[in-house]
């Protein structure tokens, strides 16, 4: 498989923490030239072997690229000091944070927001991108940027965007917690913890994989599993009745949407 061609460095990443991190971990391992990388942090903690790590931008120096992967909370402190560098493409990680905000404190010739989720580390995450920039080099750079990651998907809409960090940015968080109950309820039928956990992994992860290549949807397969009278059946009938996992998600998605909302609002 040929690698992928990275967007013109060189590259600043400010911030190197875990979605950072794994980020650059995984373009690394994809071809990206450490030679062109350089990470800017307080702690200088985290910064794979290879990378010039600083704890302030060089001043003789520019950035063709700039990740900005820090906290959302912290923009306001690391603004001041990537003001003057002006990117040719600036892609932040920042949930919550809009693109006027993003533009107003750090000029750059084109601003992508990117909302990646944990599972970028090995390659299987999933990516939504948005730009106002119709410029066709920008996407090409931004998609170049995300495609070793795994799924990267442009939405039309920026302020869809707290939706698709409920779903997608927080959803492992969710997925994680649902492996975790579904084991601790083979435990309580009895079965040794570590082998429930076991259990509850390996099922997910052959469920997610069947439901990625089946033709079918995801509820269509889940009657498939559930013969008439069946075990199966009887345990849907439970997460079923009331739409009760439905709904408990739906909440749950709400609140990780309002949230985006808050800090989208705190950042204007």
């Amino acid at each position: 498989m040929p690698r992928p061609a990275f967007p013109v460095g060189p590259l600043w990443m400010i911030g190197c923490g875990n979605m950072g991190g794994a980020m650059l971990r995984r373009w690394l391992d994809a071809g990206l030239d450490p030679a062109t990388v350089t990470v800017v942090t307080r702690s200088g903690a985290g910064v794979p072997d290879g990378i010039r790590s600083l704890r302030a931008p060089p001043v003789d120096e520019r950035a063709a690229t700039l990740v900005l992967a820090v906290k959302p909370q912290q923009l306001d402190a690391v603004a001041p000091m990537l003001a003057s560098i002006r990117p040719r493409l600036l892609v932040s990680v920042l949930a919550g944070v809009e693109e006027p905000a993003l533009a107003g404190r750090i000029p750059a010739g084109a601003v992508v927001r990117a909302m990646p989720n944990l599972p970028v580390a090995i390659g299987r995450g999933v990516t939504a991108l948005f730009s106002s920039s119709a410029d066709a080099g920008v996407r090409d750079a931004a998609t170049a940027l995300a495609a070793p990651l795994g799924l990267a998907e442009w939405i039309a809409d920026e302020g869809m965007f707290d939706a698709v960090t409920a779903l997608a940015g927080c959803g492992p968080g969710f997925v994680f917690r649902f492996a975790d109950a579904l084991a601790a309820a083979g435990t309580s039928l009895g079965l040794p913890q570590d082998q429930a956990r076991r259990l509850a992994l390996a099922t997910l992860a052959g469920s997610a994989e069947m439901a990625l290549t089946a033709d079918e949807a995801p509820a269509t397969l889940a009657d498939r599993v559930a013969s008439l009278g069946g075990s199966t059946r009887e345990g849907l009938n439970v997460l079923d009745r009331d739409d009760a996992l439905v709904d408990l998600l739906r909440r749950t998605l709400a609140a990780s949407a309002r949230r985006n909302a808050e800090m989208a609002a705190a950042a204007r």
